[in-house]
């Protein structure tokens, strides 16, 4: 991979990285916000719990990426960015655009994948 490559990559991974954190810093925000509002019925109660929940699983899908973003980072200052956890081969330029924060080449994430669903 081109140094080019590699700047490009640390760009695109720092303003994913600045979105999520100002997703969640919004996200707070309307916590803060809607903890006053003071319900006056059991659909604003039920539509509040409904908004919670989501609320949570999209700060664990956020922080997630979030932790694959810092690693990505990391690989880039170290070395190693664009290389599979697993055969070591370089992991294409096209995958790595369509997913940053790729840890397997398209071959080794296939083959994981296919063992996942034949463990279910």
């Amino acid at each position: 991979m081109t140094k080019c490559d590699l700047e490009r990559f640390q760009k695109i991974l720092l303003e994913q990285q600045s979105q999520i954190l100002s997703h969640a810093r919004q996200m707070l925000v309307g916590e803060a916000s809607a903890d006053n509002d003071g319900f006056s019925n059991k659909i604003d109660t039920a539509v509040s719990e409904a908004n919670r929940s989501f609320t949570g699983q999209m700060r664990e899908r956020e922080g997630g990426l979030l932790n694959k973003i810092e690693k990505s980072l990391e690989k880039i200052e170290r070395g190693g960015y664009g290389e599979c956890e697993n055969c070591g081969e370089e992991i294409g330029v096209g995958r790595l655009e369509a997913r940053p924060v790729a840890e397997f080449c398209i071959d080794c994430k296939d083959e994981q994948e296919r063992l996942e669903r034949q463990a279910e």
